[in-house]
């Protein structure tokens, strides 16, 4: 699937930013739609349910931390 903005390379960074947003707003409505038609179907066990609170990966805290630092 290719798309117009493919097309169109740029190191403006308004218009990756327009560009991003554009693709999380198709993203969302996908996602949106994907849920409306799967209804209350149990999610998929390599899937991540966004009810489920995960506590964050230690490890990435600390490469965070090790990061900031330099």
């Amino acid at each position: 699937m290719t798309t117009d903005n493919q097309n169109e390379l740029t190191n403006d960074p308004q218009e990756l930013l327009k560009h991003k947003h554009e693709a999380d707003k198709q993203k969302q409505q996908f996602t949106n739609f994907a849920r409306s038609v799967s209804g209350t179907t149990p999610v998929d066990n390599g899937q991540v349910s966004p009810d489920k609170h995960h506590e964050p990966d230690q490890q990435n805290n600390m490469k965070d931390t090790e990061n900031r630092m330099i």
